[in-house]
């Protein structure tokens, strides 16, 4: 008979996103007349800047000319797009990476979560709490983790790492050794950061351990602080231990075209069972020209535009007005008396909900009275339980609208 991979039976019944879609639904269904603000899900609503928009058309026209049509592209990614990457995201910055360190691929979430066939079902991972939850379940899926502790809200074999209001929301490291090690920052759900001293530590750790830091940086554009790093490499002795995810999702407003690229350094190392070196740079390279066609020319060529200097000012312009976003929902929400975090160098504001309710609970009464959506924390591990995260992704004119609604009611 033909059996199933039994280690999605561990995953919860239902994801984050699509259980928070069905109570929309619902309150939708049952209350036509409200006009529901939605500060959840962190899907941008700017449209794609105009420089992109003309290199995706130019690029198409080349695609409707024999001379210039192209099929199958290199599985890594087009030189064109790969040299203004190490360019642009990483020479500027002082960081020594080469073109063939560069992985050009669909979209963060998923490399993030592919990342995990090239390593052993044995390592021990540590995630962040709260924290993404791709990272966890797609480690559930392949088998690296135990079974589900209702009681505690935890997988077994995971350690999780508490970034908190009560630690400044800066992850302790394990007291215990392991091998894989998960870090986003700024953070998403939180919005917080880590300063490279900080983040040094972290690249010791690995280094004194032999781990691997899988770094998450789809965030680095919305940095406004100094002493916060853009990248892992700007910490010495990181292209040893760490691989690097970013994306054009949240930066050029690409949710739905889908680019990103991962960065994985030649000197970056794992290591059989008999402790033989091996290079984690040639096997995502096996894996991808295995398991993966490349992404489209005609998306590549707008990711391209990006770099321009046209498309650097253009990008610029959405990024500052989703930090005017945060910065409304921040102010507003303190004036409301409510503890905030985050929305500073990140589009994410992370708030303490009212003595009381538990996240969930302000959900529902956040949809029931304001109307306004937004993501309970505790959907996003353990430690969220008590939070509540706000996007700044919506139109300038519905997060005032949410915020001085929120402002109106009382918990």
């Amino acid at each position: 008979m033909i059996t199933i991979n039994e280690n999605y039976l561990k995953l919860q019944d239902s994801y984050l996103f699509s259980t928070i879609a069905k109570k929309v639904a619902e309150f939708t269904k049952n209350n036509p007349d409200k006009k529901i603000i939605k500060l959840g899900i962190g899907d941008v609503t700017r449209p794609i800047i105009p420089a992109v928009c003309d290199a995706m058309h130019k690029a198409i026209d080349e695609m409707s000319d024999i001379k210039t049509f192209r099929g199958y592209g290199p599985e890594q990614g087009y030189d064109f797009l790969r040299e203004k990457i190490v360019e642009f995201d990483y020479k500027k910055r002082g960081i020594d990476i080469s073109i063939d360190e560069i992985f050009v691929s669909d979209g963060a979430k998923c490399d993030t979560g592919n990342i995990g066939e090239i390593f052993g079902i044995d390592n021990i991972i540590a995630i962040t709490d709260p924290v993404y939850p791709v990272y966890l379940d797609t480690n559930i899926m392949a088998g690296r983790t135990g079974t589900y502790d209702k009681e505690k809200d935890q997988y077994e074999g995971v350690v999780y790492i508490p970034a908190t209001c009560e630690n400044g929301f800066v992850p302790e490291l394990p007291t215990k050794k392991v091998d894989m090690i998960y870090l986003c920052f700024p953070n998403n759900p939180t919005g917080t950061v880590l300063t490279k001293d900080q983040l040094a530590k972290w690249v010791e750790y690995a280094k004194e351990n032999k781990s691997i830091i899988l770094f998450d940086s789809a965030y680095e554009a919305f940095i406004t602080e100094q002493d916060v790093p853009h990248s892992i490499y700007e910490i010495e002795g990181a292209k040893e231990v760490a691989i690097e995810f970013r994306s054009f999702s949240k930066t050029a407003g690409f949710t739905g075209v889908r680019c990103a690229y991962t960065v994985v350094p030649k000197e970056l190392k794992a290591y059989t069972e008999k402790g033989e070196e091996v290079s984690l740079n040639k096997l995502w390279n096996r894996r991808q020209c295995t398991k993966f066609n490349g992404v489209p020319y005609i998306t590549q060529r707008a990711a391209e535009a990006v770099y321009t200097e046209l498309g650097q000012e253009q990008i610029k312009e959405n990024i500052n007005y989703y930090l005017e976003n945060a910065k409304i929902i921040l102010e507003g929400l303190k004036e409301a008396g409510y503890e905030v975090f985050g929305g500073k160098n990140a589009p994410y504001i992370w708030l303490k909900v009212p003595k009381g309710y538990t996240s969930w609970e302000f959900f529902d009464y956040l949809l029931e009275k304001a109307n306004v959506v937004g993501t309970p924390g505790v959907g996003f591990g353990p430690s969220g339980e008590g939070y509540f995260r706000l996007t700044a992704f919506g139109s300038r004119e519905n997060t005032i609208e949410a915020i001085e609604r929120i402002k109106g009611i009382t918990v």
